[in-house]
Protein backbone atom coordinates (compact mmCIF):
# COMPACT_ATOMS: atom_id res chain seq x y z
CA UNK A 1 0.00 0.00 0.00
CA UNK A 2 1.20 3.70 -0.52
CA UNK A 3 -0.09 5.79 2.81
CA UNK A 4 -1.91 8.76 1.16
CA UNK A 5 0.46 11.73 2.39
CA UNK A 6 -1.02 15.18 3.68
CA UNK A 7 -4.21 14.19 5.31
CA UNK A 8 -3.31 13.49 8.61
CA UNK A 9 -6.27 14.11 10.82
CA UNK A 10 -8.47 15.32 7.68
CA UNK A 11 -11.87 14.36 7.00
CA UNK A 12 -11.91 12.84 3.76
CA UNK A 13 -15.05 11.47 1.86
CA UNK A 14 -15.18 8.26 -0.57
CA UNK A 15 -17.64 7.75 -3.10
CA UNK A 16 -18.22 4.29 -3.74
CA UNK A 17 -16.78 1.47 -2.55
CA UNK A 18 -15.56 -1.24 -5.29
CA UNK A 19 -12.24 -2.30 -5.76
CA UNK A 20 -10.31 1.27 -5.94
CA UNK A 21 -12.72 2.74 -3.16
CA UNK A 22 -11.94 0.13 -0.65
CA UNK A 23 -8.02 0.72 -1.43
CA UNK A 24 -8.26 4.43 -1.62
CA UNK A 25 -10.05 4.32 1.61
CA UNK A 26 -7.37 2.29 3.56
CA UNK A 27 -4.57 4.27 1.87
CA UNK A 28 -6.32 7.41 3.37
CA UNK A 29 -6.66 5.88 6.76
CA UNK A 30 -3.02 5.09 6.70
CA UNK A 31 -2.18 8.39 5.71
CA UNK A 32 -3.91 9.76 9.20
CA UNK A 33 -6.71 10.50 7.19
CA UNK A 34 -10.53 10.69 9.58
CA UNK A 35 -12.22 8.82 6.44
CA UNK A 36 -15.97 8.95 5.51
CA UNK A 37 -17.56 6.38 2.84
CA UNK A 38 -20.67 6.02 0.80
CA UNK A 39 -21.72 3.67 -1.98
CA UNK A 40 -25.31 3.95 -3.76
CA UNK A 41 -25.47 -0.13 -3.23
CA UNK A 42 -27.09 -0.82 -0.13
CA UNK A 43 -25.22 -4.41 -0.22
CA UNK A 44 -21.91 -3.14 -0.72
CA UNK A 45 -22.54 -0.29 2.39
CA UNK A 46 -23.11 -3.21 4.50
CA UNK A 47 -20.02 -5.22 3.55
CA UNK A 48 -18.14 -1.64 4.21
CA UNK A 49 -19.95 -1.09 7.30
CA UNK A 50 -18.66 -4.75 8.46
CA UNK A 51 -15.37 -3.97 7.63
CA UNK A 52 -15.38 -0.76 9.87
CA UNK A 53 -15.84 2.31 7.50
CA UNK A 54 -18.14 5.23 8.96
CA UNK A 55 -20.88 5.75 6.49
CA UNK A 56 -22.12 8.95 5.75
CA UNK A 57 -25.25 9.58 2.86
CA UNK A 58 -22.71 12.05 0.70
CA UNK A 59 -25.80 12.75 -1.45
CA UNK A 60 -27.59 14.60 1.63
CA UNK A 61 -26.96 17.90 3.64
CA UNK A 62 -26.76 16.36 6.99
CA UNK A 63 -22.91 14.62 5.70
CA UNK A 64 -21.99 17.90 4.98
CA UNK A 65 -22.94 19.66 8.01
CA UNK A 66 -19.39 18.67 9.68
CA UNK A 67 -16.00 19.64 7.58
CA UNK A 68 -14.82 17.71 4.95
CA UNK A 69 -11.96 18.41 3.74
CA UNK A 70 -12.18 16.58 0.02
CA UNK A 71 -13.96 14.15 -1.74
CA UNK A 72 -12.70 10.93 -3.37
CA UNK A 73 -14.51 9.17 -6.09
CA UNK A 74 -14.55 6.50 -8.22
CA UNK A 75 -13.84 6.77 -11.79
CA UNK A 76 -17.36 5.19 -12.93
CA UNK A 77 -19.25 7.83 -11.21
CA UNK A 78 -19.97 10.75 -13.34
CA UNK A 79 -18.45 14.25 -11.86
CA UNK A 80 -19.66 16.58 -15.10
CA UNK A 81 -21.59 14.73 -17.65
CA UNK A 82 -24.07 13.78 -18.41
CA UNK A 83 -24.94 15.01 -14.75
CA UNK A 84 -22.69 14.97 -11.99
CA UNK A 85 -23.51 12.10 -9.12
CA UNK A 86 -25.75 13.89 -6.11
CA UNK A 87 -22.63 13.49 -3.84
CA UNK A 88 -20.51 15.03 -6.18
CA UNK A 89 -22.60 18.27 -6.93
CA UNK A 90 -22.40 18.67 -3.38
CA UNK A 91 -18.72 18.78 -2.91
CA UNK A 92 -18.68 21.31 -6.02
CA UNK A 93 -21.64 23.69 -4.67
CA UNK A 94 -19.59 24.04 -1.08
CA UNK A 95 -16.79 24.17 -2.93
CA UNK A 96 -14.82 20.84 -1.63
CA UNK A 97 -11.94 19.68 -3.78
CA UNK A 98 -12.84 16.55 -5.91
CA UNK A 99 -10.17 13.95 -6.72
CA UNK A 100 -9.82 10.41 -7.73
CA UNK A 101 -7.62 7.90 -6.88
CA UNK A 102 -4.58 9.03 -9.31
CA UNK A 103 -4.33 12.21 -7.94
CA UNK A 104 -4.00 10.95 -4.52
CA UNK A 105 -1.06 8.51 -6.02
CA UNK A 106 1.03 11.54 -7.91
CA UNK A 107 0.99 13.10 -4.70
CA UNK A 108 2.04 10.61 -2.40
CA UNK A 109 4.35 8.47 -4.90
CA UNK A 110 7.37 10.12 -3.68
CA UNK A 111 8.85 9.90 -0.58
CA UNK A 112 11.96 10.74 1.70
CA UNK A 113 13.41 7.44 1.24
CA UNK A 114 14.12 8.10 -2.09
CA UNK A 115 17.54 10.52 -1.36
CA UNK A 116 19.47 6.98 -0.83
CA UNK A 117 18.16 5.32 -4.24
CA UNK A 118 20.77 5.60 -6.97
CA UNK A 119 17.95 5.82 -9.36
CA UNK A 120 14.80 7.25 -8.71
CA UNK A 121 11.67 5.17 -9.52
CA UNK A 122 9.97 6.44 -12.65
CA UNK A 123 6.32 6.22 -13.24
CA UNK A 124 4.84 5.65 -17.09
CA UNK A 125 1.46 6.24 -17.95
CA UNK A 126 -0.96 4.85 -21.02
CA UNK A 127 -4.01 6.46 -21.64
CA UNK A 128 -6.05 6.41 -25.29
CA UNK A 129 -8.98 4.25 -27.03
CA UNK A 130 -7.64 1.15 -27.94
CA UNK A 131 -4.93 -0.93 -27.16
CA UNK A 132 -3.71 0.75 -23.76
CA UNK A 133 -4.12 -2.44 -21.80
CA UNK A 134 -2.03 -4.45 -23.93
CA UNK A 135 0.53 -1.70 -24.11
CA UNK A 136 0.78 -1.19 -20.45
CA UNK A 137 0.99 -5.23 -20.11
CA UNK A 138 3.64 -5.08 -22.47
CA UNK A 139 5.66 -2.77 -21.15
CA UNK A 140 5.54 -4.32 -17.76
CA UNK A 141 6.76 -7.81 -19.46
CA UNK A 142 9.51 -5.94 -21.34
CA UNK A 143 10.86 -4.60 -18.18
CA UNK A 144 10.21 -7.66 -16.10
CA UNK A 145 11.91 -9.60 -18.70
CA UNK A 146 14.89 -6.48 -18.65
CA UNK A 147 15.28 -7.66 -15.15
CA UNK A 148 13.87 -4.28 -14.19
CA UNK A 149 11.72 -3.43 -10.89
CA UNK A 150 8.60 -2.77 -11.85
CA UNK A 151 4.68 -3.00 -10.80
CA UNK A 152 1.85 -2.79 -13.01
CA UNK A 153 -1.30 -1.30 -12.07
CA UNK A 154 -4.46 1.78 -12.58
CA UNK A 155 -7.08 0.69 -14.98
CA UNK A 156 -5.75 -3.16 -14.95
CA UNK A 157 -4.21 -5.60 -12.61
CA UNK A 158 -3.85 -4.06 -8.87
CA UNK A 159 -5.23 -0.54 -7.88
CA UNK A 160 -3.05 2.60 -8.09
CA UNK A 161 -2.82 2.92 -3.77
CA UNK A 162 -2.49 -0.48 -3.36
CA UNK A 163 0.46 -1.00 -5.34
CA UNK A 164 3.95 -1.23 -2.96
CA UNK A 165 6.05 1.79 -2.17
CA UNK A 166 8.77 2.30 -5.02
CA UNK A 167 11.87 0.00 -4.69
CA UNK A 168 15.46 2.13 -6.37
CA UNK A 169 15.14 2.06 -9.93
CA UNK A 170 11.24 0.77 -9.90
CA UNK A 171 9.36 1.37 -12.78
CA UNK A 172 5.87 1.58 -12.17
CA UNK A 173 3.44 1.13 -15.60
CA UNK A 174 -0.13 2.22 -15.26
CA UNK A 175 -3.30 2.43 -17.45
CA UNK A 176 -5.45 4.89 -17.06
CA UNK A 177 -8.80 5.61 -18.55
CA UNK A 178 -10.51 9.15 -19.44
CA UNK A 179 -12.27 8.48 -16.42
CA UNK A 180 -9.53 8.84 -14.29
CA UNK A 181 -7.49 11.27 -16.55
CA UNK A 182 -10.54 13.73 -16.62
CA UNK A 183 -10.32 14.55 -12.52
CA UNK A 184 -7.32 14.00 -11.35
CA UNK A 185 -5.53 16.87 -9.34
CA UNK A 186 -2.20 15.84 -10.11
CA UNK A 187 -0.57 13.93 -12.84
CA UNK A 188 3.30 13.65 -13.26
CA UNK A 189 4.60 10.81 -15.08
CA UNK A 190 7.92 10.92 -16.34
CA UNK A 191 6.81 8.98 -19.57
CA UNK A 192 3.42 9.64 -21.08
CA UNK A 193 1.93 7.73 -23.76
CA UNK A 194 -1.01 8.27 -25.91
CA UNK A 195 -1.88 5.21 -28.53
CA UNK A 196 -5.07 6.27 -30.75
CA UNK A 197 -8.59 7.92 -30.22
CA UNK A 198 -11.92 7.08 -31.31
CA UNK A 199 -15.35 8.12 -30.53
CA UNK A 200 -16.27 6.10 -27.03
CA UNK A 201 -17.50 7.18 -23.54
CA UNK A 202 -19.77 10.40 -25.25
CA UNK A 203 -21.71 10.67 -22.39
CA UNK A 204 -19.82 11.04 -20.14
CA UNK A 205 -17.12 13.49 -21.57
CA UNK A 206 -20.04 16.01 -23.31
CA UNK A 207 -18.66 14.96 -27.27
CA UNK A 208 -15.24 14.10 -28.61
CA UNK A 209 -13.91 16.99 -27.66
CA UNK A 210 -14.13 16.55 -24.36
CA UNK A 211 -13.19 13.50 -24.71
CA UNK A 212 -10.15 13.95 -26.38
CA UNK A 213 -9.07 17.01 -23.71
CA UNK A 214 -9.66 14.53 -20.82
CA UNK A 215 -6.66 12.00 -22.58
CA UNK A 216 -4.65 15.53 -23.05
CA UNK A 217 -4.45 16.31 -19.64
CA UNK A 218 -2.01 13.28 -18.93
CA UNK A 219 0.31 15.31 -21.14
CA UNK A 220 -0.76 18.91 -19.87
CA UNK A 221 -1.14 18.72 -16.10
CA UNK A 222 3.09 18.28 -15.39
CA UNK A 223 4.24 17.74 -18.72
CA UNK A 224 6.40 14.44 -18.91
CA UNK A 225 9.82 13.94 -19.25
CA UNK A 226 9.00 12.17 -22.74
CA UNK A 227 5.93 11.68 -24.85
CA UNK A 228 5.15 8.42 -26.53
CA UNK A 229 2.02 9.67 -28.95
CA UNK A 230 0.42 7.66 -31.62
CA UNK A 231 -0.20 10.05 -35.03
CA UNK A 232 -2.30 7.91 -37.10
CA UNK A 233 -5.32 9.90 -35.95
CA UNK A 234 -5.48 13.73 -35.93
CA UNK A 235 -5.57 14.26 -32.69
CA UNK A 236 -2.45 12.50 -31.85
CA UNK A 237 -0.90 14.40 -34.64
CA UNK A 238 -2.15 18.06 -32.82
CA UNK A 239 -0.78 16.61 -29.05
CA UNK A 240 2.96 15.86 -30.80
CA UNK A 241 2.81 18.98 -32.08
CA UNK A 242 1.58 20.96 -29.22
CA UNK A 243 4.01 19.00 -26.60
CA UNK A 244 7.43 19.65 -29.50
CA UNK A 245 9.53 22.47 -29.79
CA UNK A 246 9.94 21.25 -33.60
CA UNK A 247 10.48 18.14 -36.11
CA UNK A 248 13.69 17.51 -33.93
CA UNK A 249 12.58 17.60 -30.46
CA UNK A 250 13.39 14.06 -29.12
CA UNK A 251 10.92 14.65 -25.77
CA UNK A 252 8.55 13.50 -28.52
CA UNK A 253 8.33 10.06 -29.41
CA UNK A 254 6.33 9.63 -32.57
CA UNK A 255 4.28 6.20 -33.19
CA UNK A 256 2.38 5.05 -36.60
CA UNK A 257 1.80 2.33 -38.47
CA UNK A 258 0.32 4.11 -41.60
CA UNK A 259 3.55 5.66 -42.68
CA UNK A 260 6.87 6.56 -42.36
CA UNK A 261 8.49 8.73 -39.50
CA UNK A 262 12.18 9.09 -40.57
CA UNK A 263 12.01 13.01 -40.68
CA UNK A 264 11.25 13.77 -36.96
CA UNK A 265 13.76 13.48 -34.07
CA UNK A 266 12.92 9.91 -32.66
CA UNK A 267 10.12 7.83 -33.98
CA UNK A 268 9.25 4.09 -34.02
CA UNK A 269 6.96 2.64 -36.79
CA UNK A 270 6.22 -0.83 -37.70
CA UNK A 271 5.01 -1.00 -41.81
CA UNK A 272 4.71 -4.63 -43.67
CA UNK A 273 5.67 -6.49 -40.10
CA UNK A 274 8.62 -4.73 -39.11
CA UNK A 275 9.27 -2.47 -36.19
CA UNK A 276 11.59 0.75 -36.95
CA UNK A 277 13.57 2.89 -34.50
CA UNK A 278 14.39 5.90 -36.10
CA UNK A 279 16.61 8.93 -35.12
CA UNK A 280 17.27 11.88 -36.68
CA UNK A 281 17.09 10.38 -40.42
CA UNK A 282 18.89 7.18 -39.33
CA UNK A 283 17.69 3.92 -38.35
CA UNK A 284 18.16 2.55 -35.36
CA UNK A 285 17.18 -1.09 -34.66
CA UNK A 286 14.98 -3.35 -36.29
CA UNK A 287 12.25 -6.33 -35.39
CA UNK A 288 10.32 -8.84 -37.07
CA UNK A 289 6.98 -8.72 -35.31
CA UNK A 290 5.41 -10.94 -38.00
CA UNK A 291 6.06 -13.99 -35.94
CA UNK A 292 5.65 -12.71 -32.47
CA UNK A 293 1.80 -15.03 -32.11
CA UNK A 294 1.09 -12.46 -28.52
CA UNK A 295 0.71 -9.17 -30.86
CA UNK A 296 -1.08 -10.27 -34.39
CA UNK A 297 -2.30 -7.68 -36.26
CA UNK A 298 -1.71 -4.42 -37.31
CA UNK A 299 -3.19 -3.15 -34.21
CA UNK A 300 -0.83 -5.02 -32.01
CA UNK A 301 2.08 -3.63 -33.97
CA UNK A 302 0.84 -0.11 -32.81
CA UNK A 303 0.98 -1.65 -29.39
CA UNK A 304 4.30 -2.84 -29.84
CA UNK A 305 5.74 0.47 -31.05
CA UNK A 306 4.20 2.45 -28.71
CA UNK A 307 5.85 -0.18 -25.90
CA UNK A 308 8.98 -0.31 -27.73
CA UNK A 309 9.23 3.42 -27.41
CA UNK A 310 8.10 3.92 -23.79
CA UNK A 311 10.55 1.55 -22.59
CA UNK A 312 13.17 2.82 -25.11
CA UNK A 313 12.31 6.13 -22.80
CA UNK A 314 13.62 4.44 -19.63
CA UNK A 315 16.79 3.07 -20.92
CA UNK A 316 15.84 -0.60 -22.37
CA UNK A 317 17.96 -1.89 -25.10
CA UNK A 318 16.55 -2.78 -28.09
CA UNK A 319 17.67 -6.46 -27.86
CA UNK A 320 16.10 -7.05 -24.81
CA UNK A 321 12.50 -5.36 -26.18
CA UNK A 322 13.01 -7.87 -28.98
CA UNK A 323 13.58 -11.20 -26.86
CA UNK A 324 10.67 -10.19 -24.92
CA UNK A 325 8.04 -9.56 -27.43
CA UNK A 326 8.82 -13.52 -28.56
CA UNK A 327 7.28 -14.32 -25.09
CA UNK A 328 4.58 -11.84 -24.54
CA UNK A 329 1.09 -14.29 -24.30
CA UNK A 330 -0.85 -11.46 -24.81
CA UNK A 331 -3.65 -10.85 -22.72
CA UNK A 332 -7.22 -12.09 -21.84
CA UNK A 333 -9.81 -11.54 -24.42
CA UNK A 334 -7.86 -9.08 -26.42
CA UNK A 335 -7.11 -11.39 -30.36
CA UNK A 336 -6.27 -13.88 -27.50
CA UNK A 337 -5.46 -17.33 -29.46
CA UNK A 338 -7.18 -19.78 -27.24
CA UNK A 339 -6.73 -22.98 -29.14
CA UNK A 340 -5.98 -24.77 -32.46
CA UNK A 341 -8.28 -27.60 -33.50
CA UNK A 342 -7.99 -29.19 -36.57
CA UNK A 343 -5.61 -26.47 -38.19
CA UNK A 344 -9.21 -24.19 -37.04
CA UNK A 345 -7.50 -21.41 -34.88
CA UNK A 346 -9.97 -20.10 -31.90
CA UNK A 347 -9.32 -16.56 -30.86
CA UNK A 348 -10.87 -14.63 -28.05
CA UNK A 349 -11.28 -10.88 -28.54
CA UNK A 350 -14.16 -10.14 -26.21
CA UNK A 351 -12.75 -6.97 -25.50
CA UNK A 352 -13.88 -5.64 -28.93
CA UNK A 353 -16.83 -3.99 -27.21
CA UNK A 354 -16.88 -1.38 -30.55
CA UNK A 355 -16.87 -0.99 -33.91
CA UNK A 356 -13.10 0.45 -34.00
CA UNK A 357 -11.70 -2.21 -31.66
CA UNK A 358 -13.58 -4.65 -33.66
CA UNK A 359 -12.32 -3.68 -37.02
CA UNK A 360 -8.67 -4.07 -35.82
CA UNK A 361 -9.13 -7.75 -34.67
CA UNK A 362 -11.08 -8.36 -38.66
CA UNK A 363 -8.04 -7.05 -39.63
CA UNK A 364 -5.86 -9.08 -38.25
CA UNK A 365 -6.97 -12.34 -39.67
CA UNK A 366 -7.80 -14.03 -42.92
CA UNK A 367 -10.90 -16.83 -43.51
CA UNK A 368 -12.88 -15.46 -40.64
CA UNK A 369 -15.72 -17.09 -39.29
CA UNK A 370 -16.68 -14.16 -36.80
CA UNK A 371 -19.07 -14.32 -33.68
CA UNK A 372 -21.00 -11.04 -33.25
CA UNK A 373 -23.06 -9.54 -31.44
CA UNK A 374 -24.48 -8.36 -28.21
CA UNK A 375 -25.61 -4.61 -27.01
CA UNK A 376 -24.85 -2.67 -30.05
CA UNK A 377 -23.97 0.71 -30.47
CA UNK A 378 -25.12 3.84 -32.71
CA UNK A 379 -24.74 2.81 -35.80
CA UNK A 380 -24.45 -1.03 -35.61
CA UNK A 381 -21.58 -2.42 -37.64
CA UNK A 382 -22.33 -0.68 -40.79
CA UNK A 383 -18.36 0.59 -40.63
CA UNK A 384 -17.68 -2.67 -40.86
CA UNK A 385 -18.97 -3.36 -44.05
CA UNK A 386 -14.96 -2.69 -46.11
CA UNK A 387 -14.04 -5.65 -43.86
CA UNK A 388 -16.90 -7.97 -44.45
CA UNK A 389 -14.77 -9.47 -47.57
CA UNK A 390 -12.39 -10.79 -45.18
CA UNK A 391 -15.45 -12.95 -43.22
CA UNK A 392 -16.40 -15.95 -44.78
CA UNK A 393 -19.62 -16.39 -42.02
CA UNK A 394 -20.53 -14.54 -39.13
CA UNK A 395 -22.77 -16.19 -36.34
CA UNK A 396 -24.53 -13.16 -34.71
CA UNK A 397 -25.74 -13.49 -31.14
CA UNK A 398 -27.75 -11.22 -28.34
CA UNK A 399 -29.46 -8.22 -28.50
CA UNK A 400 -28.17 -6.65 -31.77
CA UNK A 401 -28.07 -10.00 -33.63
CA UNK A 402 -31.03 -9.45 -35.91
CA UNK A 403 -29.43 -5.50 -36.84
CA UNK A 404 -26.42 -6.71 -37.63
CA UNK A 405 -28.12 -9.42 -39.99
CA UNK A 406 -29.27 -6.68 -42.23
CA UNK A 407 -26.65 -4.42 -41.64
CA UNK A 408 -24.19 -7.87 -43.14
CA UNK A 409 -26.08 -8.07 -46.53
CA UNK A 410 -24.92 -10.49 -48.98
CA UNK A 411 -22.24 -11.75 -46.18
CA UNK A 412 -22.63 -14.98 -45.49
CA UNK A 413 -24.08 -14.87 -41.68
CA UNK A 414 -26.75 -16.99 -39.23
CA UNK A 415 -28.41 -15.70 -36.44
CA UNK A 416 -27.79 -18.09 -33.64
CA UNK A 417 -28.91 -15.96 -30.33
CA UNK A 418 -26.68 -17.66 -28.04
CA UNK A 419 -22.70 -18.22 -27.32
CA UNK A 420 -23.59 -21.85 -27.33
CA UNK A 421 -24.94 -22.05 -30.61
CA UNK A 422 -22.17 -19.99 -32.33
CA UNK A 423 -19.34 -21.97 -30.68
CA UNK A 424 -21.28 -25.16 -31.90
CA UNK A 425 -22.26 -23.84 -35.70
CA UNK A 426 -18.63 -22.55 -36.39
CA UNK A 427 -16.86 -25.67 -34.98
CA UNK A 428 -19.25 -27.66 -37.52
CA UNK A 429 -18.48 -25.44 -40.46
CA UNK A 430 -15.16 -24.47 -39.96
CA UNK A 431 -12.20 -25.87 -42.44
CA UNK A 432 -8.47 -25.81 -41.69
CA UNK A 433 -7.19 -22.42 -42.21
CA UNK A 434 -10.22 -20.64 -41.00
CA UNK A 435 -10.27 -18.35 -37.46
CA UNK A 436 -13.17 -18.24 -35.37
CA UNK A 437 -12.57 -14.76 -34.29
CA UNK A 438 -15.27 -13.74 -31.45
CA UNK A 439 -14.80 -10.16 -31.95
CA UNK A 440 -18.47 -8.50 -30.92
CA UNK A 441 -18.42 -4.98 -31.41
CA UNK A 442 -21.02 -4.95 -28.62
CA UNK A 443 -20.90 -4.17 -25.24
CA UNK A 444 -21.71 -7.59 -22.87
CA UNK A 445 -24.61 -6.15 -21.02
CA UNK A 446 -27.65 -8.36 -22.00
CA UNK A 447 -26.18 -11.54 -21.31
CA UNK A 448 -23.28 -11.08 -19.99
CA UNK A 449 -22.19 -8.78 -16.87
CA UNK A 450 -19.19 -7.97 -18.18
CA UNK A 451 -16.72 -8.57 -21.53
CA UNK A 452 -14.38 -10.83 -19.28
CA UNK A 453 -17.34 -12.92 -18.04
CA UNK A 454 -18.62 -13.09 -21.96
CA UNK A 455 -14.80 -14.05 -22.98
CA UNK A 456 -14.56 -16.71 -20.17
CA UNK A 457 -17.96 -18.17 -21.28
CA UNK A 458 -16.29 -18.08 -24.88
CA UNK A 459 -13.08 -20.03 -24.40
CA UNK A 460 -14.77 -22.52 -21.65
CA UNK A 461 -17.04 -23.77 -24.46
CA UNK A 462 -13.75 -24.38 -27.34
CA UNK A 463 -12.30 -26.10 -24.46
CA UNK A 464 -14.95 -28.24 -24.16
CA UNK A 465 -14.58 -29.05 -28.10
CA UNK A 466 -13.90 -32.59 -29.04
CA UNK A 467 -10.28 -32.56 -30.31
Amino acid sequence: MIPVTAVENQTIAVLGLGRSGRATAAALRAGGANVLAWDDSAETRAQAETEGWTLADLTRDKAWEQRIDALITSPGIPHLYPAPHPAIAQALARGVPVDNDIGLFFRSFATQGWESFDTPPRVICVTGSNGKSTTTALIHHILDAAGRPTQMGGNIGTGVLSLEPPADGEVVVLELSSYQTDLARALTPDVAVFTNLSPDHMDRHGGMGGYFAAKRRLFAEGGPDRCVIGVDEPEGRYLANQMGQGPLDDRVIRVSVEGKLDEFGWSVTARKGFLSEWRKGRQVASIDLRGVTGLPGAHNHQNACAAYAACRAVGVAPREIEAAFASFAGLPHRSQTIAEIGGVRWVNDSKATNVDAAEKALLAFDNIRWIAGGLGKEGGIAALTPQFGRVTKAYLIGHSARDFALQLGATPHEVVETMEAAVARAHAEAQPGDTVLLAPACASFDQYPNFEKRGEHFAALVAALPR
